[in-house]
């Protein structure tokens, strides 16, 4: 396939996955995590506050399946065992930044345009 047939907006394009995957909450969170240098799990799950150590697991096993993250096993008692980004996942630092940026920029405007949301939904006679 050439780039120009990889089509995520048709529902049976593998390109549409990948899409889900980086746009995925706990992607985002877990690639800007590693994007600091190599992390044990337990690291992770700390910085990545309130996923469970299931979503994690999988994300990392995802993220490890399209080659963006790398899996390192050390042979030593207890085991120790890293993930860090591929070239491949690097890349994806600089989109997730800018949406981090983003998002911290423009986040009193959301809270604002919330409040003034849910106060008119609460002021409507419900059906």
């Amino acid at each position: 396939m050439t780039v120009l047939e990889w089509d995520p907006y048709d529902r049976n394009c593998p390109s549409r996955q990948v899409l889900d995957r980086v746009g995925d909450r706990w992607t985002v969170l877990v690639v800007g995590a590693l994007a600091a240098g190599p992390m044990r799990f337990s690291e992770l799950a700390e910085r990545v506050d309130g996923v469970s150590q299931k979503m994690l697991t999988q994300t990392l096993r995802n993220l490890e399946r399209d080659g963006l993250v790398t899996r390192t096993m050390y042979a030593q008692i207890p085991p120790r065992v890293e993930y860090e980004l591929t070239d491949s996942g690097t890349t994806l630092q600089l989109p997730m930044k800018a949406l981090e940026d983003w998002t911290k920029e423009h986040m009193r405007g959301i809270m604002a345009a919330r409040y003034e949301y849910d106060l008119h939904k609460a002021e409507l006679p419900k059906p």
